[in-house]
Parts: C-alpha cells; sequence; structure tokens
C-alpha cells in the first residue's frame, strides 16, 4: 500500500507563450502556522549573535547571487515576460549592491546614545521576530530582496509568501541566500490568496506587502488581531507634470520609458501625464512617435523593448478600461484595441478628463494618458485630484519645476527624473499609497523593535 501523500501544485506558465515554466508544491494551509513556528525558533538564536556577525555570514550571498544572475535571470523572463536583459538586470543590481546594502543597514542599526543634564539613554534597533513577507510578480526578485535582507540582517527570521505567478525565480533566490544561512531562518511558502491569508494571521510579528490597495486594507484589519507590525506599500496612479518651459526631449524620452517599461507593470509607472497647453500638441506628437519605435514580443527574442502583461486576467482589467475609456470619448492617438494572447499593444491616449475611469482607477498596463492642462495650478489640482500618493514627476527649469513639486502629494517627486531618490533614500509612498516604508536607514529601522535603556548621570 502506498501511503506516500501527495499535495497540489503550483505551475507557472510563460505569460509570453502561456506554456508551463515549472511547477512547486504547494504550501498547506494548515503547515503556514507550523512553518512560522520554525522560524522563531530559529529567530531566537540568530538574534542572539552580534549584527556584525549576522552582516558577515549574509555577505557571501552577494557573490553567489553574482554568479547565477544569467541563470536566475532568464528564469525571471520566462516566468515573468520582461525582456531578457532586465531580468538579468534586475537579479545583477541585487547583487551588486549587496555588500553596500548590508554596510548601510548595519550602520542605520548601531545604537545611539542620547544625553541631558541628567541622563543618558543608549537607543537600541531589536529584532522584532517573525516577518511575513509577501511580495508581487512584476520584480520577484527586487521586491523579495528588499524585505528579506534587510529582516535578516537586523536579526529577524522571515517567512516568504511570493506571488503565485513567479515562484520560481523567487524559490531560485532564496536557494542562493539559504546555501549562508542556519535551517529554518528564511523560508518560503508556495500557493495563492489563501496561503497568504494565513500568513497573516499566523503568529508573525511583521507583515512587509506589496500590493494592491485593497489587499492591503484587508492585510491592516487582519493585522491588528495581535497588533502585528506591518509596512505597506500600495497602489499608486502616478502623475508626470510637463510645464510651458520643459526640455521636451527629455520629458518625453522618461515619459514613454516610465509608461511603457514592463508593460506598464511597475508600482511608479507614469499613467497620468499632465501637460502644459502651450507644449501640449508638440509632446504628443513626440510622444507618439517615440512610442511607434518601440517593439513589443516575448522577452527572450531579439530586440524587444516590451514583453506581455502577467495574465489574462490582467490582460482583461486593462482592456476593459480601455475600452470604457474611449467610449466615454478618449482620443487613440496611437495603439488601441487588443492583441493576440496575453499583450495589450502600446496605447496613448489624449482627450481625458478626471470623469473617465482611466483617470482615477490604477491600471498596470501599456496605457500612457495626456491630459492638456492650462497653468501650473491646474496640473498640480489635477495630479492631487487621487487617493494614492507613491510617486510623481516634474518636468521644467530646475527651480521651477521645484516649486512645483514641492506642492505634490505623493511620497517621492523626482524633478526632471523619476521619483527615486539618492542611495539611502527611503521608498516611501503618501495617502493610500503607504503604511509604513522600507529601505534607506530610516526604512531599515522599521523592521526593528526601537528599544532605549536609561540611566542617571
Amino acid at each position: 500500500m502506498n501511503t506516500t501523500q501527495t499535495h497540489p501544485e503550483l505551475v507557472s506558465y510563460n505569460p509570453a507563450t502561456n506554456e508551463p515554466v515549472g511547477t512547486l508544491p504547494i504550501t498547506p494551509v494548515d503547515q503556514v502556522s507550523v512553518v512560522v513556528e520554525r522560524s522563531a525558533a530559529a529567530q531566537k538564536r540568530w538574534a542572539s549573535r552580534p549584527i556584525e556577525e549576522r552582516a558577515e555570514q549574509l555577505r557571501p550571498a552577494g557573490e553567489r547571487l553574482a554568479a547565477e544572475a544569467e541563470a536566475i535571470g532568464t528564469l525571471l523572463t520566462r516566468e515573468m515576460g520582461k525582456p531578457l536583459a532586465e531580468g538579468i538586470g534586475e537579479v545583477t543590481y541585487a547583487a551588486k549592491g549587496w555588500s553596500e546594502e548590508i554596510d548601510e543597514i548595519v550602520s542605520a542599526l548601531r545604537p545611539e546614545v542620547i544625553e541631558d543634564d541628567d541622563r543618558l539613554t543608549r537607543l537600541y534597533f531589536d529584532p522584532l521576530g517573525v516577518c511575513g513577507a509577501i511580495t508581487p510578480w512584476n520584480f520577484p526578485v527586487l521586491m523579495p530582496h528588499q524585505a528579506v535582507l534587510a529582516g535578516l540582517v537586523a536579526g529577524n527570521s522571515v517567512v516568504l509568501k511570493p506571488s503565485e505567478e513567479t515562484p520560481l525565480v523567487a524559490q531560485a533566490y532564496c536557494d542562493v541566500i539559504n546555501e549562508f544561512l542556519p535551517e529554518d531562518l528564511l523560508q518560503l511558502i508556495h500557493g495563492t490568496e489563501d496561503q497568504g491569508k494565513a500568513l497573516v494571521a499566523s503568529p508573525v510579528d511583521l507583515i512587509v506587502f506589496t500590493g494592491s490597495k485593497a489587499a492591503g486594507e484587508h492585510i491592516l484589519g487582519s493585522a491588528s488581531n495581535g497588533l502585528k507590525r506591518v509596512i505597506l506599500e500600495l497602489g499608486g496612479k502616478d502623475p508626470m507634470v510637463v510645464l510651458d518651459d520643459a526640455d521636451l526631449d527629455a520629458a518625453v524620452t522618461f515619459g514613454v520609458r516610465n509608461a511603457f517599461r514592463n508593460a506598464g507593470q511597475v508600482c511608479v509607472s507614469t499613467e497620468r501625464i499632465y501637460v502644459d497647453d502651450a507644449v501640449h500638441d508638440e509632446f504628443v506628437d513626440r510622444f507618439v512617435a517615440r512610442t511607434a519605435e518601440l517593439q513589443q514580443g516575448d522577452g527572450m527574442a531579439d530586440g524587444i523593448h516590451i514583453g506581455p502583461m502577467i495574465s489574462a486576467r490582467q490582460k482583461a482589467l486593462v482592456v476593459e478600461q480601455l475600452a470604457e475609456a474611449v467610449e466615454d470619448g478618449a482620443v487613440v492617438a496611437h495603439g488601441g484595441g487588443d492583441a493576440a494572447g496575453n499583450f495589450v499593444p502600446l496605447t496613448v491616449l489624449t482627450g481625458l478628463s478626471h470623469d473617465m475611469r482611466i483617470m482615477n482607477d490604477e491600471t498596470f498596463g501599456p496605457i500612457a494618458c495626456i491630459q492638456r492642462v492650462h497653468g501650473d495650478e491646474e496640473a498640480i489640482e489635477l495630479a492631487n485630484d487621487t487617493p494614492y500618493g507613491l510617486g510623481a514627476c516634474v518636468f521644467g527649469e530646475v527651480e521651477h519645476a521645484s516649486r512645483v513639486a514641492r506642492r505634490i502629494e505623493a511620497g517621492m517627486v523626482g524633478v526632471n527624473s523619476g521619483c527615486g531618490g539618492a542611495s539611502g533614500s527611503p521608498w516611501v509612498g503618501a495617502k493610500h499609497s503607504g503604511y509604513g516604508f522600507h529601505s534607506g536607514p530610516l526604512g531599515h529601522r522599521q523592521f526593528c523593535q526601537v528599544r532605549t535603556v536609561s540611566v542617571p548621570k
């Protein structure tokens, strides 16, 4: 009699071809709490070691990841769809900055001394415990990386639940790191929403989540049971403002790149573009011409700039928004319609208003929406007319653009550039786009319990 138990498998598909890439066993929901219990036991031993020792144990993993960048990056492209150079580049980026980020984390978490005339206080940044990380599919190495490295160096253990769309590349990334770690310190659970909910409900101490606003709201509500700490990076509807004194070539180059890269499946994609009336028509003409130069197709093929949507479901959401916008009066300046498989044509829309859903709801697809505005005040008002506030950018003469940028209600605003900051800057959202934040010294401290020990002088 065969008593071997078999568990259902998670099948990962190539979104460009719909062919299976590989499988992994699904973690039974009733085993999630068992995984967390093992994680908690491993964390206590790990946390008892000095942070410098933890850092040195993790440091060689960066070189190992760099050695595997081509293999893991190729898997990333096959599983997620982005062009091969971007897939390999994503892994290389994580590996290249590995030691530098470890140094930054160690520096950020060193004890500090605060004193006055009466007391001396030592400020410590201690581990929280078990970090449960739920990460998305659009950057299936970098999103886990942001939680895993900071969590581990800080002295926590990590239980990672990657997206069911990209489980293989997340497993490959963690397999590399686990070559250098004690058993059970970094574990993965695979599955769908049920496994994610079970992880949130389990006795983790911190939940790190990147994904939709709706899912984030559910997690925040569930985390209240036990008062778990949370770091939530949620949706975005990022605006780009093009002022009357903007360098149009620079603005168009950035706008096309940021609207369409990764098929628009980026949390800080440029989804709304507000262009001053004085330069609107020329901007649109240049934008359309530059868009027409981009090649769309299987990310494994040569010369491809833009890959597919991650799934038929995601494609359907984008196509629905696009069709509704056209029905409501939007003008298709380029693209439009549908395409075979999981591809959505690169589309440029004009003639838009905030009465249209596509100017309000997150699209997460290759649709660039350009709206004419009359002056700075209207541009600022429309840019801020959203519950979201992740990233934004303003193009114009530097001082002029900087004044406008300061009035944009987003966590990160770029002037004549994307929203990413200098090395050491946090990745932070405002309004409904963020609850807590990560990266940079301030973000690393969110993985810690702040503790003070004070003695009288």
